[in-house]
């Protein structure tokens, strides 16, 4: 986690005492993440292939929940842990490395944590994963109900001593989430989460993805939690699917008529939004990098847009600054790993202006960031440690 830039909070001119103490809750399954980079084309059958490069850090859920957190949100995680090696490693990576709060996850007693090896070449990635749906969290036998954690989250119920010092499953979850600023959730066809109604009535603002429908009905309808979303950020096919059109914007103007808050994504072309309330729409180009590892970049996207919506920004500031971090984050290796925080943020600010060849105009559409960042910052570019398992500092 990058420590350089301390103190940025993009909420702190908006904080009440009243407000809810988790500024985003997620939940979903933590991988395992092994990085391979470096390779200078796809694995051939029957060979070996060697990498430049290698990492590991925590994924899935763990991208976004990572992403949240560099950003100055304070995030609430709920997930199952394996009651393994690396189920330990990425507990310790979010909750003491990135201060991601997990007082809503449990270690499952006998279950290996799911893993994911990624290979990136070519400006993509090739992925190979192992794991099983994690048992539905219970009390474990044997445990003794103690007094409510007074830093947990608000409707968090009281915990009992779990194996290997974790803690017990909170059963205040699914049915009761913490009270939170905003929730994400990731929809899946025909698939109910519960939750998401109960932390919308709470005061939540949902924001939704989406992943490829392998039922190939590409129907809305079988999406009933959008009913409680503030937004939904599908990419450019997933929403032209959805929508029966074929451009984009058309598809976003389309949900905009079912969700507040459209936005898609178009990749190489940036992002498009329409506000279903006011009609207003917005598109900010991608910024041009060289892609090292796209692992996460959706999620880095998702987080940044999320923190410019509770900080109340514009909706073009908000497409921009989303863009900017995805962009930052695909120059390093791995999901968690490549989320940038504010020293990356403010590092790419200060060296883009000395840059000759920048077009004032395009440089006009960040100047929001002035305001954030400090006037000072790390040289460009900034190299994070790469984290290994077997490393013990």
């Amino acid at each position: 986690m990058s420590t350089d830039t301390p103190g940025i909070d993009p909420l702190l001119a908006l904080r009440a005492p009243q407000d809810p103490a988790c500024d985003v809750f997620l939940t979903g399954t933590v991988f395992l993440d092994i990085i391979f980079t470096g390779l200078d084309s796809a694995p051939v059958r029957g060979t070996e292939s060697w990498a430049r490069g290698m990492g590991s850090s925590p994924g899935g859920v763990a991208n976004m929940a990572t992403a949240l957190a560099r950003l100055g949100l304070r995030t609430s995680l709920a997930a199952a842990f394996g009651d393994d090696h690396y189920g330990e490693y990425c507990w310790d990576a979010l909750e003491q490395g990135e201060g991601i709060d997990l007082s809503m996850s449990h270690t499952v007693p006998g279950w290996h944590s799911p893993v994911t090896v990624s290979m990136a070449y070519e400006g993509e990635r090739t992925m190979v994963s192992h794991g099983h749906e994690a048992p539905a969290p219970t009390t474990f036998p044997g445990t003794v109900p103690g007094p409510s954690d007074p830093g947990a989250p608000t409707g968090t119920a009281p915990t009992g001593n779990a194996p290997a010092g974790a803690p017990a499953p909170h059963p205040a979850f699914p049915q009761c989430p913490p009270r939170a600023r905003a929730a994400i959730a990731s929809l899946v066809p025909g698939r109910s989460e519960p939750w998401v109604a109960t932390a919308a009535r709470h005061g939540a603002l949902i924001f939704a993805d989406v992943g490829w429908d392998e039922t190939g009905r590409w129907d809305l309808d079988a999406l009933p939690e959008l009913a409680h979303c503030e937004a939904f950020l599908p990419n450019a096919e997933e929403a032209m699917r959805y929508t029966r059109t074929d451009c984009p914007r058309a598809a976003a103007h389309a949900l905009a008529e079912r969700i507040p808050l459209a936005v898609v994504t178009l990749g190489a072309e940036g992002a498009y939004a329409v506000d279903g309330r006011t009609g207003a729409a917005a598109q900010v180009p991608a910024i041009e990098v060289e892609a090292l590892d796209p692992t996460g970049a959706g999620d880095v996207f998702v987080a940044g847009f999320v923190t410019g919506t509770l900080a109340d920004w514009p909706l073009a500031d908000r497409l921009a600054f989303a863009g900017l971090t995805a962009a930052l984050s695909v120059q390093e290796f791995g999901g968690s790993l490549s989320a940038p925080g504010w020293a990356e943020i403010a590092a790419w600010w200060q060296r883009i202006r000395t840059l000759d060849d920048q077009d004032p105009a395009a440089l006009e559409r960040y100047a929001f960031l002035e305001e954030l960042l400090p006037t000072t910052a790390r040289a460009w570019p900034l190299r994070r440690a790469v984290p290994t398992i077997g490393f013990r500092q």
